[in-house]
C-alpha cells in the first residue's frame, strides 16, 4: 500500500516528516492519510533519538490543501461529522504534545487543516514566495475550522486578528502572516530548506526565538479585559451581519465558537468546534457551497474541447476607456506581461492610464504590491495612438465602442497589423462575435473575451465561441483568463451570450413589477433579502440606465414575445437620468453614494406606487423564475455546456447567492416540477411570458437540471 508520510531521522536528532498524498497534485487529509499520521505520531511519541521534527511537503506548490472535500460533501449525519472533527482534534493534539519541538515548514499554499496542523506545531516557518497563501477558508464552504483552528489561532495572533481571518475565510501572504504572528520566521525561498535546518539546530542548541504578541499594547489590554472582549465580539457580529445579512450560518457559529475557546479554555473551545462542525456540515448551505467549490475547481482544470492552449507572451488592448485601462492593468498586475494600449485620441489614452495607475495605487495601499513593484508593473503598459508594436503580440483584446460596424472595420484593419497566428478577442457584452469577424481574414482566430465591470473585482470571463472559431483559439483565451486569476466559462455566440441574456429576463420582470405598482425599494429589498448583492433597480443604475435600455431592446428584438418590455422603458433615461454615472437614476445620489429612491421617477414614468407591505418572498420568486425558464432554453440550445457551467457563470457574473448553489441547483432543490406548475399559474395570472418552455418541461420530466447525464451532475 502506498504511504503518504515518510520519516527520516538524522544522526544529529533533526528529523523530517514529509507529506506526499499518493496520486494527488496536492496534499489532502483523507481518512487514510489521517489514520497513517496517527500511527506515525504514536511511534514518534516513543522515540528518544528525535530532538527536533520538521513537517515538510513533497508537493512543490502546496503544503496541505486541507480536508478531503468529497468526505465533507458526502456526510449526512451530524454525529458522524462531529466525530470526524474530534478525530482531527485528537490527532493534532497528540502532535502538539510530542516530547520534542516541532515545526511546520511551509513552502507552498497551506489551507484549512494544513494551517490547523501548523498551529498545533511549536513553530511555523514560511517561505517568502509571493504566491504562497496560508489561512482558514472553511467558512467559504459553509463550515468552520474544527481541528483546533478556532481555538488555537486567537491564542497565537490575538482575538481581533483571528476573527478577521476566520470569519471571512481569508488567506494571507507570507509577509502578512509574519506581521500577524502566524509565522515565527520568514525565510528566503532560495535557501529555504537550509535555513529551516539552521533554525532547528538553533532551537536544539537552546536558542529558542521568543514569540512576539502582535496587535500592539492597546490591543492586548483590550483583549484581556472582559468588557473589551465583549466589544470586540459584538462589533465582529455586527460586521458579519452587515456582510452576510444572516444568510450564511457558518461565520456566526465560528464567532460563537471562538468566544467559547477564549473565555472557557481550549478544551471547551475544541468541543464547541466539533458540535458546530457537525451541524454545519449537513446544512443545505454547506452542501451548496461545496457544490460551488467543486464547480470552481473544475473550471480551473477544464480544457475546452480538449484543445491545447498556445502560450501568450505579449498582449495589446484596443480602446483605453475604463474597461480597456482596467484590462491592461489586470494583465500587467497578474501576469507581468507587456501590454500595448491603443486609442485614437490622447484624452481617452490618458484616462485609461490614469485608471490603471489608480488601481495600482490601491494595491500599494492594501500592501498587495510595494510601490517599486507597482511602478514597474505600470511601466509595462505602453500607450500609443498607432499600431506600433502590434506586429509582435500574441493576443489583442478589443474594448472599443459597442457598435457592430465600427468593430467590423477595426477587426479587419487589426488583422493586417498583427502576426498571422495572433488571436483577436472582443470584450463586447452584446454584439455577435460572428458578425464582428465578418470582414476579418481567418475568422477562426476571432473570439469573445467578455470581462465584467469592474474588471479588477469581477471573477468571471465569458469566452464566446462563434461558429467557425477554432478550438485552439478558445482554449488559449480560456487558459489566459485563468492566468489572470479569472474563471472562464465557455459559451456559444448568441444574443446576450449567457449572463446578460439570463439577467435581462430577471431585470425585465422587475420593470413589470414596478409597472404593477410596486415600489423601487421593495423590489430591491426583496432580492437582497433573497441573497443578491444588490437589487435589480440599483443594478440598473450601476450598469447605467442608457446601457441597460439599449441591451434590453437588443435582446427584446432577439427574443420577441418571450421578453416584452413596458412601453415607458425609453423614458427611464429622460432628463439625463443615467444612474450612478450621472448622479441621477432610479435613486438619488450623494456623489456616488446611493441614498434613497427618487419619487420623481414614478411621475416621469406615469406610475403610481400603490402596493404596501408586499410579500417579498413572492416578489423574489417572480423575478427569479423567468431566469429558470430561460436557463432551460440556454442548455437545450447549447449556449453553455452544462447546468454547472451555467450556475458558476451566474454566481461569478451577477453575484447570484452562492449559498443557494446556483440557479439550476436552487431550482432542483425547490422541485422543478413544482416550479413548472407555479409558472403555468403565473402565465394565466400575469402574462404569457411565464409559460413554461418545452425545454423546461422536459428538464422537469427528466428529473431536473442536474439529472444523470449532465456533465456537472
Amino acid at each position: 500500500m502506498s504511504t503518504a508520510f515518510e520519516l527520516a531521522v538524522g544522526p544529529d536528532g533533526l528529523a523530517t516528516l514529509t507529506f506526499d498524498s499518493p496520486g494527488r497534485p496536492v496534499n489532502v487529509f483523507t481518512r487514510e492519510a489521517m489514520a497513517e499520521l496517527e500511527e506515525v505520531i504514536g511511534r514518534l511519541a516513543g522515540r528518544s533519538d528525535v530532538r527536533f521534527l520538521v513537517l515538510l511537503s513533497a508537493k512543490p506548490e502546496n503544503f496541505v490543501a486541507g480536508a478531503d472535500i468529497d468526505e465533507i460533501a458526502g456526510v449526512e449525519d451530524p454525529a458522524l461529522a462531529a466525530e470526524g472533527a474530534r478525530l482531527g482534534q485528537r490527532l493534532f493534539g497528540a502532535w502538539s504534545e510530542l516530547p520534542f519541538p516541532t515545526a511546520a515548514a511551509v513552502r507552498g499554499s497551506c489551507m484549512g487543516g494544513g494551517t490547523e496542523l501548523a498551529l498545533a506545531s511549536e513553530y511555523v516557518l514560511l517561505s517568502d514566495r509571493p504566491d504562497l497563501r496560508i489561512g482558514l477558508p472553511e467558512v467559504r464552504i459553509g463550515i468552520l475550522p474544527a481541528w483546533g483552528g478556532c481555538s488555537r489561532l486567537p491564542r497565537r495572533i490575538g482575538i481581533a486578528a483571528a476573527l478577521d481571518l476566520i470569519l471571512a475565510g481569508k488567506t494571507v501572504d507570507p509577509r502578512k502572516a509574519f506581521r500577524l504572528g502566524l509565522a515565527d520566521a520568514l525565510l528566503p525561498d532560495a535557501s529555504f530548506l537550509r535555513q529551516v535546518r539552521e533554525f532547528a539546530a538553533g532551537v536544539v542548541a537552546g536558542r529558542r526565538p521568543a514569540r512576539r504578541r502582535r496587535g500592539g499594547l492597546m490591543g492586548i489590554v483590550l483583549e484581556r479585559n472582559p468588557l473589551g472582549r465583549k466589544v470586540l465580539f459584538d462589533q465582529a457580529r455586527k460586521q458579519v451581519l452587515r456582510q452576510t445579512a444572516g444568510l450564511y450560518p457558518a461565520p456566526l457559529r465560528a464567532l460563537e465558537v471562538v468566544r467559547v475557546g477564549v473565555e472557557k479554555g481550549l478544551a471547551a473551545g475544541l468541543e464547541a468546534e466539533a458540535r458546530a462542525a457537525g451541524e454545519l456540515a449537513v446544512s443545505r448551505e454547506c452542501k451548496s457551497l461545496v457544490h460551488v467549490f467543486r464547480l470552481m475547481e473544475g473550471a480551473k482544470r477544464d480544457a475546452p474541447g480538449g484543445a491545447v492552449p498556445r502560450p501568450v507572451g505579449s498582449v495589446a488592448v484596443l480602446g483605453a476607456g475604463v474597461m480597456g485601462g482596467g484590462i491592461a492593468q489586470l494583465i500587467t498586475a497578474t501576469a507581468a506581461l507587456p501590454v500595448r494600449l491603443k486609442d485614437v485620441a490622447p484624452e481617452p489614452l490618458a484616462g485609461g492610464m490614469a485608471h490603471a495607475a489608480a488601481l495600482f495605487r490601491k494595491l500599494v495601499e492594501r500592501r498587495r504590491l510595494s510601490r517599486p513593484e507597482a511602478l514597474a508593473r505600470l511601466a509595462l503598459v505602453r500607450p500609443g495612438l498607432d499600431y506600433r508594436g502590434f506586429g509582435r503580440v500574441d493576443l489583442v483584446i478589443e474594448a472599443i465602442v459597442e457598435n457592430l460596424e465600427v468593430k467590423q472595420k477595426v477587426f479587419a484593419e487589426l488583422a493586417q497589423q498583427v502576426p498571422a497566428g495572433a488571436i483577436l478577442a472582443s470584450n463586447t457584452s452584446s454584439l455577435p462575435i460572428r458578425g464582428i469577424a465578418r470582414d476579418t481574414p481567418e475568422p477562426g482566430r476571432v473570439v469573445g473575451m467578455h470581462f465584467f465591470n469592474p474588471v479588477h473585482k469581477m471573477p468571471l470571463v465569458e469566452v464566446i465561441a462563434a461558429e467557425g472559431t477554432a478550438p485552439g483559439t478558445v482554449a488559449t483565451v480560456a487558459a489566459f483568463a485563468r492566468r489572470l486569476g479569472k474563471t472562464p466559462v465557455v459559451v456559444k455566440d448568441g444574443p446576450g451570450f449567457l449572463v446578460n441574456r439570463l439577467l435581462m429576463f430577471y431585470m425585465a420582470e422587475a420593470l413589470w413589477l414596478l409597472d404593477e405598482g410596486h415600489r423601487i425599494e421593495d423590489l430591491d429589498r426583496a432580492m437582497t433579502e433573497w441573497g443578491m448583492p444588490m437589487g435589480p433597480m440599483a443594478l440598473t443604475d450601476e450598469v447605467g440606465i442608457d446601457v441597460a435600455v439599449k441591451v434590453a431592446h437588443i435582446l427584446a428584438g432577439a427574443f420577441g414575445d418571450r421578453l416584452p418590455l413596458p412601453d415607458w422603458i425609453d423614458r427611464l433615461s429622460d432628463e439625463g437620468r443615467l444612474g450612478t454615472k450621472s448622479g441621477r437614476g432610479l435613486y438619488v445620489y450623494d456623489g456616488r453614494r446611493r441614498t434613497a429612491p427618487d419619487p420623481e421617477v414614478y411621475r416621469l414614468l406615469g406610475l403610481t406606487p400603490r402596493i404596501q407591505d408586499p410579500d417579498r418572498g413572492r416578489l423574489a420568486e417572480r423575478m427569479v423564475l423567468p431566469m429558470v425558464n430561460e436557463a432551460a432554453r440556454c442548455l437545450e440550445e447549447g449556449v453553455v455546456r452544462s447546468a454547472g457551467d451555467l450556475d458558476l457563470a451566474l454566481i461569478l457574473g451577477t453575484g447570484f447567492p452562492p449559498f443557494r448553489g446556483g440557479l439550476c441547483r436552487w431550482a432542483d432543490r425547490q422541485g422543478l416540477a413544482g416550479l413548472v406548475e407555479a409558472m403555468a399559474r403565473l402565465a394565466g395570472q400575469v402574462g404569457e411570458r411565464f409559460t413554461p418552455s418545452p425545454a423546461l418541461v422536459r428538464r422537469a420530466a427528466g428529473g431536473g437540471f442536474y439529472a444523470a447525464g449532465d456533465p456537472s451532475g
